[in-house]
């Protein structure tokens, strides 16, 4: 394990935490690889049944630490985005847990977009995005381009891209980039409790419920419908789904245990 990835597990929840703190945990590729692993872990390991990540001292995350990507003898930059970033991505979309994303400082680049590919991402008041790509001559990366659009609509999300503005948590909350706000003085604990709740609850159909989200984007009507139907009828064979009912008919508090 880096150390610049720390990880603990309770109540039923990985807890994922960026430590490269002395660069505003920027990644570099041995942070970028270890988070993968973290990320593999969480999907493959049946105790966990919620994952929550967020960054260590001020800043979330910064991006890619650019000292690496102009090294010479560090990764090229379209190494950095096929085995750092586009992995990132795709075992946080795939992972079939609910992964919370709590904004604790800034998320600039990179950063900024691994943040949106979480199901429930919620920010500390403190917080800001930056989209800051075309700063420096780049593009957005991380699944940036298919996420934002999707969250706030093509015209503001090509305004951030292009002209890399500071957006505020609370901004961002109001334009439906983020679920929630937190004040700073609450937010570790605020966030955290969403995680623990998701742990406990029929994380089975929330699995089923990710997985319809993720084809919903691409999906015509028909299609999504006759997915939807898919995949009711297998959470309507899991425990949890029996269990909820009967808690619900005989009036008591259900025990689900994602299956």
């Amino acid at each position: 394990m880096s150390a610049f990835i720390q990880s603990g597990f309770s109540d039923g929840v990985l807890s994922i935490y960026l430590n490269r703190t002395e660069k505003y945990n920027a990644f570099i590729r041995e942070m970028a690889l270890a988070f993968q692993e973290e990320l593999n872990r969480a999907d493959a390991d049946a105790s966990v049944r919620a994952v929550y990540i967020s960054g260590r001292g001020k800043a979330f995350c910064s991006g890619q630490d650019l000292a690496e990507a102009i090294d010479p003898n560090g990764p090229e930059l379209t190494r950095i985005v096929s085995e750092h970033y586009n992995p990132i991505i795709i075992k946080m979309r795939q992972c079939m847990k609910p992964i919370v994303v709590a904004v604790n400082g800034v998320a600039a680049g990179a950063g900024a977009n691994i943040a949106l590919a979480g199901d429930v991402v919620v920010a500390a008041r403190s917080a800001t995005f930056i989209q800051a790509f075309s700063k420096i001559g780049l593009i957005p990366d991380s699944g940036g381009t298919y996420t934002l659009p999707r969250l706030i609509g093509f015209g503001k999300a090509s305004a951030l891209m292009m002209l890399g503005d500071k957006v505020t948590a609370d901004e961002a909350e109001r334009m439906g980039m983020i679920y929630k706000v937190f004040d700073d003085v609450e937010f570790a604990t605020a966030s955290y409790n969403i995680a623990k709740t998701l742990a406990q609850m029929p994380t089975k159909g929330l699995a089923l419920t990710k997985k319809a989200l993720n084809k919903s984007a691409s999906n015509d009507l028909i299609t999504q419908l006759k997915l939807e139907d898919e995949l009711q009828t297998q959470a309507g064979n899991t425990h949890d789904y029996k269990e909820g009912v009967t808690a619900f008919l005989e009036k008591r508090t259900p025990k689900f245990i994602g299956k």
